[in-house]
């Protein structure tokens, strides 16, 4: 159950990431070209650090249940 409630948490954070860098990215079309590279890698990368805890929350060991 874990899992599946990281899936859907998950899918739906990465529609929003890009959606909100797609919106931002095309009001950057017109800026420096220096701008748009960081701007780019920032949210290349920066998609992963939001999710680290979520993403050690799903694989975490489940304790077992004890008879």
């Amino acid at each position: 159950m874990r899992k599946l409630i990281a899936i859907a948490v998950l899918l739906t954070f990465m529609l929003l990431w890009i959606w909100g860098a797609a919106t931002a990215g095309t009001r950057l079309a017109g800026a420096s070209p220096w701008l748009q590279l960081v701007f780019y890698i920032l949210v290349g990368f920066g998609w992963i650090l939001p999710l680290r805890p979520l993403l050690k929350w799903m694989n975490a060991n489940e304790v077992p249940d004890e008879d």
